[in-house]
């Protein structure tokens, strides 16, 4: 068992913090407003800290869950950042989804510094978190990846090195390129069966069962078609998704040309009011 920091307790990190310390990890955690920081003290156990330079110092492996790259530097380079404190030796692993140059940049600075930095973005939502279920895409040195795997399977059931600093990100843009994608088709295909009056329970019971199958079939078809979009991935941190896929496509070169214009789709979705409905609302759009 390792001792380990946590900076970030929000629908992802609290619950992946929580499967740490129920494997029986020393935690600490820190959150940019204290009072959540102590509600996770009191329900599980560990310490809080005042600032990630706190949280951090001592520890073998820093995980990170926060919000944008912006709020990434100021928790790891920031006057009161963890890179301040951390030893040699230690592992700083980042959960947020961010841009791969943010990777690089920061593993870099860690390297200087004598420690490690792990890209390791999630796919799972918050329930995939909350049942200790995520994948977890790294890119990193294989010898420290090798070091922080077993306390990130604390809340993962599956996690890979992609490859170099900055493959974590690139492999959780393809995931939200794919994402984005399924969701739209299987948003026209119940908006077209209701034009066409069939009974779309039946139809995407026996669909399911053939090539059109896929995870969010299965998951949200039903509730797409009863206008339900309360489970958890809101379309806003989905536009901010979108918007480090489509920044690295035009450094790279890559052609989105469905990704941009489903990227567009969710922007009317947000002007509808959904802008925390979860990402399945792209049906919304069509059925108004």
């Amino acid at each position: 068992m390792a001792k380990v920091a946590f900076l970030g307790l929000g629908v992802m990190g609290y619950p992946m913090a929580r499967h740490l310390k129920a494997k029986g990890h020393e935690v600490t955690v820190y959150n940019r407003t204290a009072a959540k920081a102590e509600k996770w003290v009191s329900e599980n156990g560990g310490r809080a800290a005042a600032t990630p330079r706190e949280a951090a110092e001592g520890q073998e492996i820093v995980f990170a869950c926060v919000g944008n790259d912006d709020d990434l530097r100021q928790v790891t380079l920031g006057p009161d950042g963890a890179f301040q404190s951390m030893g040699k030796g230690s592992i700083f692993v980042d959960h947020t989804t961010a841009s791969a140059e943010v990777a690089r940049e920061l593993h870099a600075a860690a390297a200087e510094k004598g420690f490690a930095f792990i890209d390791a973005p999630v796919s799972g939502g918050q329930a995939g978190a909350e049942n200790g279920v995520l994948t977890v895409m790294c890119g990193g040195d294989a010898d420290a990846y090798a070091k922080a795997e077993p306390a990130i399977m604390s809340f993962a059931r599956a996690s890979r090195l992609m490859g170099e600093a900055g493959a974590g990100q690139l492999t959780k843009m393809i995931n939200q390129i794919c994402i984005a994608g399924v969701v739209q088709g299987l948003a026209e295909g119940i908006h077209f069966g209701k034009k066409a009056g069939l009974d779309i329970e039946a139809v995407l019971d026996v669909i399911s069962k053939g090539a059109a199958g896929s995870w969010q079939m299965e998951n949200r078809g039903k509730t797409m078609n009863q206008g339900k979009f309360d489970f958890g991935f809101a379309v806003d941190w989905m536009r901010k998704d979108l918007s480090i896929v489509l920044d690295e496509a035009r450094k790279n070169g890559a052609s989105l040309p469905v990704t941009a214009l489903v990227d567009q789709f969710y922007a009317d979705v947000q002007k509808m009011g959904g802008r925390r409905w979860d990402t399945s609302s792209l049906i919304a759009r069509l059925d108004k």
